[in-house]
This record gives structure tokens, sequence and C-alpha cells, in this order.
């Protein structure tokens, strides 16, 4: 008997024993039961009694608490999604789109067109629970944010940073409390005295979406130039000073009578010792020990978390509110940068992608637009956005201009630190819990917050439209057209990618008539956080530095963060004069076996699904990834553009070179330039028919080459076939005519070699 015969019987064996047993000690146990208890053989009789009593049981289940939570978390992670891209393709940040999802689910919109469907998903003895989960989410991003600070690179910039930082909180602080003198006696809930009213006002115009700002110039290229670093630190230092005015705001709140608010502030000034004396040297040295993932056992994450748990709670029994002290054990934390990226790791992604579209939501759902029901108080709204903004930008812009900045920094920095956000939100969610902040107060300020962060980036790019003719000299004196230089911006995906494309660089240009400059891109699509762009770089650009260590040749690198790929290469190759770009194909046209996969399932998804109502192609790929931008490259690129296709290569020895019309002769200047460098052969194939206008010059074009390059032969075949191509390891071929291959001749690309696929660069 087989061994997986006696398997199977012993299985079968072993579940009718088993099985037979666990029928009698249910039969017997039912004889225990009371008379008046139900038992499973009680149940409808019928398959029509049975599906309505699982529609009961269904209905019961989903309208649970669980189930309602459930569904709501569904309904709103969908929905910010959608809004979050959506404003990610107008070129916002995804976080002005999530607050308008939480805004569209709340009352102002979702409650007054379909009242009975938000009664039902957001019924008000379920919203605790949504609450409870958004101030957790947000406790794990202030501890996130704080991280993100690094104080020592904060002291460093606080003599440039502290007039900027601090003018543009005090000034903004000024016209808030201000406004609250107008606006208190209408506006203001009877029982709110007037400082802690005005004091939240004044916070809540003064405060900076650091992580924002951050990320906006991350995706700018901004990250380490002078205007970005100083925007930067200026943010940072005044987040600090904003969160620890907004902590003696609320303990003045709180308190109810001064001298209850001294003992807060003093002992909340305890703790903030206690903090930086005590407990961060004792991380510090923490993070000297536990500075990668290897040895950061569950112990010393959840040690982490103790003491984010613990700061957090004791700020709130201090009456400071518990995101202070999340703030301040984020900010606390081992200022050793690994150590930091791997605490974000573990906390940021949870918190950005499931508990703050909660806590967006839950401030949707306090936003009624409709209490803004009256011309004045609409005129209101827009002189509290009006004051917001000119306090702000205006004193950020005018104390930069007091410290020396040229007029350009200044408005951009006017511009960025104007940014409010997320940050904001939370101000104001405070103000509203403690009920300082009354309904049609708190809607005005979330407008403002809304139209504040909204018009960041427009505001930046009118800036850099009114300064283009400034930033082309600037561009031209940074990246001037060097006589004799030949620039190659090489862009690569994967990090192995790129040690293979840099060998096709040097073999195709190094024994050109110009020197070679090539210069590495890497970008990472999406939102990354600041702490781990420097660790993707590094991990991007290893292999690339080794190849180049090995051909001997300098390159320089470059990182960029970015939503748009194609376009952001495109506007780098542009603005910068480069003479030739060099991009990988994608996984299309790879060989790789992950990749092969991938395209096998998405021909069949395509073919299955979306070809019988004749949807593009492109709906296959819906990420950036997936998607094909050799067009985009080809039409928006001032110079030629190289598409590379790998199919294991090495060493271009053995090259064949199409030709299908007279513009395609362009190619034997690189294949002779290719072919000093590797020493190897060349093929050149004509497929034009007998037609052809060019084809003379062809050929005058073909005997020329092969007199003057060794190695070089003409092939009598006209056609190009996928038998013919088997014997070489390197191809040239035009744009247009690999298309006119690829749609014509798609069985000659199963056999295809490594091949670089070349559009000509014309004026015309």
């Amino acid at each position: 008997m087989s061994k997986g015969y006696k398997s199977i019987t012993f299985y079968t064996l072993m579940i009718a024993l088993f099985g037979s047993l666990m029928y009698v000690i249910v039969k017997q146990g039912e004889k225990l039961q009371p008379d008046d208890v139900g038992t499973l053989s009680q149940a409808p009789g019928n398959p029509v009694e049975g599906f309505f009593a699982f529609v009961k049981l269904l209905l019961a289940n989903i309208e649970s608490p669980v189930g309602i939570l459930l569904l709501q978390i569904i309904a709103i992670l969908i929905t910010c999604r959608l809004f979050g891209w959506l404003f990610m393709k107008i070129g916002q940040p995804t976080v002005i789109g999530e607050i308008v999802a939480g805004i569209v689910l709340g009352p102002s919109i979702l409650g007054h067109i379909f009242p009975e469907i938000s009664n039902f998903l957001f019924r008000s003895e379920s919203l605790d629970n949504i609450n409870t989960l958004s101030l957790f989410g947000l406790i794990l991003f202030m501890f996130a944010i704080g991280m993100e600070l690094d104080l020592t690179e904060v002291r460093k910039k606080l003599k440039e940073t502290i007039l900027i930082s601090h003018t543009s909180t005090v000034v903004p602080f000024f016209i808030g409390m201000l406004t609250a003198y107008f606006v208190y006696d209408q506006y203001a809930d009877k029982t709110t005295p007037f400082l802690s009213f005005a004091l939240f006002i004044g916070i809540s115009m003064s405060i900076t979406a650091f992580p924002v700002l951050a990320r906006i110039i991350q995706e700018r290229g901004l990250t380490k130039t002078h205007l970005g670093t100083l925007a930067i630190a200026s943010a940072a230092n005044g987040d600090i000073t904003a969160w620890c005015l907004l902590a003696v705001v609320i303990a003045i709140a709180q308190a109810g009578t001064m001298l209850s608010a001294f003992y807060s502030i003093f002992f909340s000034g305890v703790y903030l010792v206690i903090m930086f004396y005590i407990i961060h040297p004792f991380l510090r040295m923490v993070g000297h020990i536990y500075h990668n993932k290897e040895i950061i056992d569950k112990g010393m994450i959840a040690l982490m978390f103790l003491i984010l748990i613990i700061s957090a709670y004791l700020t709130q029994i201090l009456g400071l509110h518990a995101l202070f002290g999340a703030f301040i054990a984020g900010v606390v934390m081992p200022s050793n940068m690994k150590f930091r990226k791997i605490m974000t790791e573990k906390v940021e992604d949870v918190s950005l992608a499931l508990f703050l579209p909660l806590f967006f939501v839950s401030t949707g759902l306090r936003t009624e637009i409709d209490l803004l029901n009256t011309p004045q108080m609409w005129w209101m709204c827009f002189l509290i956005t009006l004051g917001a903004i000119v306090g702000k930008f205006g004193g950020a812009f005018f104390s930069a201009r007091f410290v020396g900045e040229n007029l350009k920094n200044s408005l951009y920095i006017g511009a960025l630190m104007n940014t409010r956000g997320l940050m904001e939100l939370v101000v104001l969610t405070i103000g509203y819990d403690m009920n300082i902040l009354s309904p049609p107060i708190f809607v005005m300020l979330v407008i403002m917050t809304l139209v504040t962060t909204f018009m960041t980036a427009p505001l930046i790019a009118l800036i850099k439209f009114c300064f283009r003719k400034h930033n082309k000299l600037e561009m031209e004196k940074l990246h001037p057209q060097i006589e004799g230089v030949f620039k190659v911006l090489l862009s690569f995906g994967r990090a192995g990618n790129g040690q293979i494309m840099l060998d096709v660089a040097h073999q195709m240009f190094s024994k050109g008539s110009k020197k070679l400059e090539i210069t590495a891109l890497h970008i990472t699509v999406g939102d990354v956080n600041p702490l781990h762009a420097d660790n993707f770089e590094e991990v991007s650009f290893g292999p690339i530095l080794y190849g180049a260590q090995k051909l001997g040749i300098p390159i320089k690198t470059r990182y960029e963060v970015t939503n748009n790929a194609a376009q952001g290469i495109v506007d780098i190759v542009n603005e910068e004069n480069f003479d030739f770009l060099l991009v990988g194909a994608g996984i299309k046209e790879s060989n790789l076996p992950t990749d092969v996969a991938v395209n096998r399932f998405r021909a069949f998804f395509y073919n299955k699904y979306l070809r019988y109502i004749k949807a593009p192609e492109s709906w296959s790929s819906p990420g950036d990834l997936l998607k094909d931008k050799t067009k985009v490259f080809i039409e928006n690129a001032t110079c030629s553009v190289g598409v590379f296709i790998n199919r294991n290569f090495v060493k271009a020895t053995n090259v064949i070179v199409v030709v299908d019309s007279d513009a395609d002769l362009f190619l034997l200047d690189y294949a002779g330039t290719l072919v000093k460098s590797t020493n190897g052969s060349i093929a050149l194939i004509d497929t034009t028919t007998l037609a052809s206008p060019g084809r003379l010059a062809i050929k005058d074009a073909f005997h020329h080459f092969t007199e003057t390059v060794k190695l070089s032969n003409i092939l009598p075949q006209k056609a190009l076939t996928p038998d013919l191509l088997i014997g070489y390891n390197f191809m040239l071929i035009s744009y247009n005519t690999w298309n006119h291959v690829s749609e014509h001749h798609r069985a000659v690309l199963q056999r295809i070699p490594s091949t670089i696929i070349i559009n000509k660069f014309s004026l015309l």
C-alpha cells in the first residue's frame, strides 16, 4: 500500500470515527436542555421559510454595532481614497481630497441629499466608536509627526528661522484675537470666556501643516535646496511653538481660573523637563544600541508604545490634551534616524491609511455648511479666511525679506507657511470638543482650512510662472549647455535595472566625439515620508554606483518624489538641457518570470472582461508603475529618447540595426559609436519595399558604413523574422519602425534580443 493511500485511508477513518462520536454527544446533550429551548431541527421546514430566516439574521447582523462600524469604515475608506485620488489628479495634496470626502459624507452633502442613507450609516449612537478610533489614530499620527521633527536640524537653523517662524505665528495669532473681539458677542457660546475663545481663534489661524509642507517641498524637488531647508526648518520651529501655545491655551481654557491654570502650566513644565532631560537621554542611548530591524524586537516596540501612551495620558489628565503628549513622545524619540524610520514604519501607514480617514469623516459630520445661512455669515467667513491668509502669508513674506531672502524665495516661503491642512483640523476639533468653538465658527474655520491649503499649489505655480524668465536664467546658470559634453539622463525604476542601463549607456555613448556625462535618476511615485526618502535613495542607487565604480566612470545621482513619474522625468530633461533620455521599457516588454506572469494576467483580464466593451488597454494597467510612458517621453521631451528592453543584457557584441525608411539612417551613427566601445559586429537589414522613395539613400549609407566600420555587413534578407533575430544579442530600431513591427509583426517580438528603441528629436 502506497504512503498516499495510507494517509487517505487514515484521514477518512478519523473523520468518520470522531464525527460519529460528536453526533452522539450532541444528541445526548439535547436531552439535558430544558423543553423550551429550541434545536436546529426546529428550524423552518421549507426553503422559502429558511431563506427569510436567513435574511432576517443577515439584517440583524448588518444593524449590529460591529456591523455598522465595519460598514462605516468601508464607506469612509472608499470615499476618502476616491476623493484623494481625484484631488491628486488636479495637483492637490491627497489630504485635501480626504477632508472634502469627510464633508461629503457629513450632513452638508450626504445628509442633505440622501438623509435616509446618512441616518442609517451615521446614526448618532454609533458615532462614539468612530470618534474614539479617530482619536487613537490621531495619537499615532501626532507621534509620527513628532518623529519627523529633527531637533538637531531645528537648532542648527534656529537663528535663520526664528524670525520667520515666530512672525508667521504671532501676526496671524494677533489677527485671530482681533477677529475674536468682533465676533465673540454674536458667534461665541455664552458660557465660553472671551480669553479662551480669543486664544483658540488665534492659535487656529497661526498653525502650519508641517507634514503637507514637507511633502510639497519634497515633490517639487526642493528638499536639499536653500529654500526647501529654510521652509521646513521654519515650519518645524513654528509648529513646536504653536503646539506649546496650544497646550497653554488648553490649560487656561480648562482650568477655569488663572490660579488653577498656573498649576496646570507648572506641572506641564515638570512633565516637559522629565520628557526632555530624563526620557530623551535614555532613549538616545536606546537608539544607539537598537538601530536596525534585526535587533528591535517586540519588547522594544512595546516599550516605545508604552512611553507614547503614558505621555498622552499624562498630558490628558494635566489638561493639555492627549495629542500634545503624543507629539512630545515623538519629538523625544531617539535622534538616530534609522530607529525613527523603523518606528514610523510601524505606525504611519496604519494611522494614515485607516485611522485618519475616520477623523476626516468625524470632522465632516460636525461641519454643517447649512449653518452659514445668511450673507452676513458668509461675509464673516470670507473675512476670517482673508485675515488668516494675510497674517500667515504676509508675516512669513515680510520676515523672510527682512532677513535677506530675495523676492521669489520670500513669496515661496509665504505660500508654503500658509498651508494648514490636517494640523488645523486637529486644533479645530479640540476646540469644538471643549465647547470653545461654536458650530458656525467651527464651519467657518474648516472652510478657511480648505481654502488656505487648496491655494498653496496654485499659488506656487503662479509664483513660478511670474518668475519664469528668472527661473530660466537660474536653470541655465546651474545647467548650462557645455560644448563638447553629451548629457545623458538615465531613469530607472528597479534598483537592479540601474546597473544594467548604465552598462548600456556606457557602451552606447562612451566612445562618442563628446565627453559623456551621465545622471542617474530614480523616482518614487506617491507620498513618501521624508524620513524614509534617504533610505530609498541609498537602496536605489547602491547597484548603479557599484557599477560606475567598476567601469571607472563618474556619475551623478538624483532622487525625486512625484505623483506623475513621466511628467517629472520630462520636466527634468527639458529644464536641464539633456541630450539623451534613456529609460526602461517597463514590465510590458520584460522577460522576468514575475513580469511575464503579470502581463499574462493583464491580457487574460482584458480579453475576458474589457475587450467586449471596447475599453482601452490602459484600463488593465491602472497603476502608474504598470502604464507605458514611452509616448509621453517621445511627444514631450526636447531631446532624443531611448527605450531599453532588457533580454539578459551583458554586452552588445552582435548587433542588428533595423532600417525601414531613410528616416532611420540616424541609427547608423549610434551603431558606429557602439561598435567602437564593444569591438563587436554589426548587421544591417533594410526592410523597405521596392517602391520606397529613400531606398537609394539607404543603399548608399549602408555601403559607406560597411566600408568604414570593420565587422559590419548587410543582410540579404528583406524581412524581419523571429528566426533571423536568434543569432543577435542587441538590436537598434527606431520608434516609428518599432510601432510598425508591433502592429503588423507581433510574432517577431517574441524573439527579440536586448533592444534599444530610439526616437530622434527634431524641432520640426
